[in-house]
């Protein structure tokens, strides 16, 4: 795993998941979606009861946990459902059906094919789930073309007729009348045949070595070419950089949103491009590839180790084969062997091979989303009204720290906080993360003003934040030539910690300002991902701050911190301490909670932990937007642990961590979610909300207002099953983000 609103239109699918609110009825098609999603548990334990078993040392056995994939693909699979669903407008069905695909695309790239490499090295071992690679392979094959089958499904019987309803058409060739076929054609002539390559299969060209993810045809021929060679196969690549969806003309259509695809302007005419000789069969194919990247511990540059891999990216292992369901059997067959690929690699699909090129920027509101305000938070705007506006977020967090809650909330301020520190004399030095950011980022042009003005900017740039690799080198190489001191974070670690930190001199004394958050400093991720920043001039956190900013970019022992809890070191290990202290609670009679919203669980030594709470009496509730290796409500093992995950029209990102502590209540945002990798493979931060008006905020908005969802949310059983909430009889739907929507922008106004 890749995270778009009524208002933005098109944008990167890869970082971008856009599930919108339920409502009452329409849950004929959602149930066909629902039937795919739970046949992954059916296959996987045929177990009416989970028979769980614990072992003297206290380990539990390998049925106690779900495995790992299968429950993202599980996600996966709710976000197909909500595409099926007449609740959502017309284009954000599609889009959703897009971003499936999107998704489908790197599980297959990241996780499938990481599962491919353990098999191809012997490693048949079963995983703490007690599967074998093999078995999740093949339970992978059957739900994925399940899946596939309905995305299509979906697209041909549902959104595409209801598209025309619209007149919104994306034209078959046979649909065209004279005058746009000939446009078609002088189309094909004048902007696709100049970057066209058609390559022939004979002894002097090889089979080509395809790009990952690329759209290409297989044409058979008969006749001999103009060498005279008898020539029957031939591959043309469709050119990357020409658009897959194009609108035809408003004087062919009357204004109408009328489109063709590329592949079916390069079918009809790929006969064009073998002048002399007969095309008897033309069909579209794509390959996947693995697209992980591997860099060694020991390297000297990971920026110019990760410029290599990069280019190895585009042509690593081959993991998945479509073709089209009237590709003939002989030629899947020829290409499965040219591939090395298996029948169980290989999806034929009814329509285009790249749903995810589907996309087009339609204008059409009424259609789409509706757009809302992104408001800023009362105590910035008071200053920018009472103060110096060149200083006025400094003076708003000397006074309270300040949240906000993304998307709900802009991240103007985040922007606003960073120029004003660029031009402002007093401040000195500026340190920031930057996980993805954007070539055009508002935050990294303020950091290169920032140097420029003679500011001590440094810049810990993740380059390997995956499949933003390229960009983040290339803002590394802007901030660098800005002046500033850029640092890649650790080698081995990922840095994915959020924070940023403002030294400033004010009357002889020197006061350190920060920002610490949940989500990326990405503009665009901000207006579709929840997330939650804290800005702050608290001493102790901000020397916090200041001591892991030193450990990125220097050496030494793990800093001793006052109030953060920062990964690889002390996260883990408090978490687990947070949750005995609730065992504690329970057995001692007294009222003992946890509630936790991340987007994945996966560690089995906190899932241990949290099977021993539930055991002991502990209430625990978990809101978790993918994946989940713990069964909950099993008897015996997690009676009192529910889990749920929200899907809703924008991506659940928010990392919060609740403990009741016998009414001395602990609330952390962090950037870490409960996996392996989080808290032992990436450097990760945890701060604690102290402020009460805060903590309040953050516990009724972020956590019980998802617990009250009964519409977008889904729940977990035992048996690894995930079923949509419906309001019961008499009972006023609940959608937590619409919510939040309604809500927000009263409060600030009102505050």
């Amino acid at each position: 795993m890749v995270e778009m609103t009524s208002n933005q239109g098109s944008s990167d699918v890869n970082d971008m998941i856009d599930v919108n609110n339920v409502e009452d009825g329409a849950n004929d098609n959602i149930d066909k979606a629902i039937s795919i999603d739970s046949s992954v548990d059916n296959i996987q334990n045929d177990l009416a009861e989970i028979e769980w078993q614990r072992s003297e040392d206290g380990s539990y056995s390998p049925s106690s946990y779900i495995n790992r994939d299968l429950s993202l693909l599980q996600f996966h699979l709710r976000v197909l459902a909500q595409a099926s669903s007449s609740r959502h407008p017309l284009l954000e069905r599609l889009f959703f059906l897009i971003i499936f695909s999107s998704n489908l695309d790197e599980f297959f790239e990241i996780r499938v094919a990481g599962i491919m490499q353990k098999l191809n090295i012997g490693d048949i071992s079963t995983s703490a789930h007690g599967m074998r690679p093999s078995e999740v392979l093949n339970e992978i094959s059957i739900i994925t073309h399940a899946a596939i089958s309905e995305q299509y499904r979906i697209l041909n019987e549902d959104i595409l007729p209801a598209l025309a309803l619209e007149d919104i058409r994306y034209l078959k060739r046979d649909e065209l009348n004279a005058e746009q076929s000939a446009w078609m054609k002088r189309y094909f002539t004048e902007q696709v045949v100049p970057v066209l390559t058609p390559i022939s299969i004979d002894p002097a060209h090889p089979f080509p070595r395809l790009v990952n993810k690329s759209l290409n045809f297989i044409a058979t021929l008969e006749g001999k070419d103009a060498f005279g060679r008898d020539i029957n196969l031939a591959i043309v690549p469709a050119p990357r950089s020409l658009p897959r969806v194009i609108r035809l003309p408003d004087e062919l259509t009357g204004g109408k949103e009328h489109h063709v695809m590329l592949s079916a302007i390069i079918h009809e005419h790929i006969g064009e491009l073998f002048p002399g000789m007969s095309v008897t069969g033309c069909h579209q194919f794509r390959l996947t590839r693995n697209a992980d990247l591997d860099l060694a511990d020991d390297v000297e540059d990971i920026a110019k180790a990760l410029e290599g891999e990069l280019e190895n990216r585009r042509f690593g292992d081959k993991v998945r084969l479509e073709v089209t369901t009237d590709c003939p059997t002989h030629i899947s067959e020829y290409l499965l062997n040219e591939f090395e690929l298996h029948d169980n690699q290989l999806y034929r699909v009814n329509g285009p091979v790249n749903l995810t090129r589907l996309l087009f920027d339609f204008n059409i509101p009424a259609l789409r989303y509706q757009p809302f305000t992104h408001v800023v938070p009362k105590a910035f705007r008071r200053e920018m009204d009472k103060s110096d506006k060149s200083t006025s977020m400094f003076a708003a967090m000397r006074k309270s720290d300040v949240l906000v809650h993304h998307p709900f909330h802009a991240f103007s301020p985040i922007i606003n906080l960073l120029w004003q520190a660029a031009s402002d004399p007093k401040v000195l030095a500026i340190k920031q993360t930057l996980y993805r950011s954007g070539t055009n980022s508002e935050i990294v042009k303020a950091l290169a003003a920032a140097a420029r003005n003679g500011k001590e900017v440094t810049a810990v740039i993740e380059l390997r934040a995956r499949f933003d690799e390229a960009s983040n080198i290339a803002v590394a190489n802007y901030l660098q030539e800005a002046g500033a001191v850029v640092v890649y974070g650790i080698v081995g670690y990922k840095t994915h910690a959020k924070l940023m930190l403002i030294v400033r001199r004010e009357e002889d004394r020197i006061r350190r300002y920060v920002h610490l958050g949940t989500g990326n400093y990405h503009a665009a991720n901000a207006k579709v991902y929840t997330d939650y920043g804290l800005f702050s001039a608290d001493p102790d956190i901000s020397e916090d701050v200041h001591k892991i900013f030193q450990e990125l970019t220097g050496m030494g022992k793990p800093a001793n911190l006052k109030k953060l809890l920062h990964a690889p070191f002390t996260l883990h290990e408090k978490l687990m301490s947070f949750i005995d202290d609730e065992i504690a609670h329970a057995k001692a009679g007294k009222r003992s909670h946890i509630i936790i919203k991340a987007n994945a669980l996966t560690e089995r030594r906190l899932i241990d932990k949290l099977y021993d709470a539930s055991q002991a009496g502990v209430k625990i509730e978990l809101i978790l937007r993918s994946m989940c290796c713990l069964r909950p409500q099993v008897k015996g093992l997690s009676e009192n642990i529910t889990v749920r995950s929200v899907i809703g029209r924008f991506l659940e990102h928010t990392r919060v961590y609740y403990f009741y502590n016998n009414g001395d209540e602990r609330l952390y945002c962090g950037s870490a979610d409960w996996m392996d990798r989080n808290l032992f493979h990436r450097v990760e931060v945890a701060f604690p909300i102290e402020n009460k008006k805060l903590f309040k905020q953050i516990y009724q908005d972020g956590l019980i207002n998802y617990l009250q969802d009964n519409t977008q949310a889904w729940t977990l059983d035992g048996t690894g099953v995930w079923q949509q909430l419906q309001p019961a009889a008499g009972e006023e739907p609940h959608v937590a983000q619409e919510h939040l929507l309604k809500t927000i922008n009263r409060v600030e106004e009102s505050s």
